[in-house]
């Protein structure tokens, strides 16, 4: 965009409920030709205002690959985000500034194997990379998504899971945390799975992982397990985010900024972050 402080207004073109808590907002710029400066890379984030009430950072949950639209996914988790599922509607606008922070490194995973792993809204992230890549899928070798939530019913991209299912280059491992009569798939929290469905000392192999903090922490304890090396290891963070240009401090770990240094970061640069992480 020209002006990063400036919103672009954006008109909600379609409402998909997700989950009980989570809906996927996909927004076309009131001004077509906006669209084409609005190149934003799979991992990168934007500053969404519904007017009146607030403005809060969201990933962009859809790759610049499906074109003329893009794909905001938000939990209700607080004041602004539960005005945005209340309050906002098909047809309404709403401000958009960014796309800000850094990216996936596309270029360097390509000639990998790719295994992702999400959980439950943190897969949104993870879409817009998967999406992507399938989109780019001769760039990339084997392409593994496991993707867990506590219940069937707080799984995001029902239908697109669906989707990704049926095409025969990729592999879709699903799990949810306990047991339900109809769910015939994997039961177990993420990492538990990961470390069954794995192998240990997997080459060539980059992994990309988004989800809870608790989920992340315990993901990367596996994934130290099966051998990877933590600089093949890439998260992202959406962890404090306001204003996303480093300026209100609200992100920060030690000198590290989230919004500017990253969302996107590899195991190995989380390392040396402070303990608090």
């Amino acid at each position: 965009m020209e002006q990063l402080l400036v919103p672009v207004m954006c008109k909600v073109d379609k409402i998909i409920d997700e989950t009980p808590d989570i809906r996927t907002y996909r927004l076309k710029m009131n001004d077509p030709a906006k669209m084409e400066s609005f190149g934003w890379m799979p991992g990168q984030f934007v500053e969404f205002s519904l007017l009146g009430h607030g403005e809060c950072t969201f990933c962009i949950s859809s790759s610049s690959t499906r074109q003329g639209y893009f794909d905001c996914s938000i939990k209700r988790a607080g004041i602004v985000t539960a005005d945005i599922h209340s309050q906002l509607e098909e047809g309404m606008d709403v401000g958009i500034r960014g796309p800000y922070g850094n990216w996936f490194p596309v270029d360097d995973i390509k000639g990998k194997n790719l295994l992702f792993v999400g959980g439950g809204i943190g897969l949104a992230p993870l879409r817009s990379l998967i999406q992507y890549c399938i989109d780019n899928r001769s760039d990339y070798k084997d392409f593994t998504i496991l993707y867990g939530a506590r219940t069937s019913s707080d799984m995001c991209y029902k239908e697109e899971i669906e989707e990704w299912k049926k095409n025969p280059s990729l592999k879709v491992i699903l799990t949810i945390d306990k047991p339900e009569e109809t769910w015939k798939e994997n039961v177990g929290v993420v990492p538990k799975i990961l470390e069954e469905v794995v192998k240990p000392g997997t080459e060539n192999t980059k992994v990309i992982t988004c989800g809870p903090p608790i989920m992340i922490k315990y993901t990367l304890v596996s994934l130290d397990k099966l051998g990877f090396a933590p600089k093949d290891v890439i998260t992202t963070l959406e962890m404090k985010m306001q204003c996303g240009l480093g300026k209100c401090g609200r992100c920060n770990i030690g000198s590290t900024y989230v919004c500017k240094d990253g969302p996107v970061f590899t195991y190995e640069q989380l390392k040396s972050l402070p303990d608090e992480f």
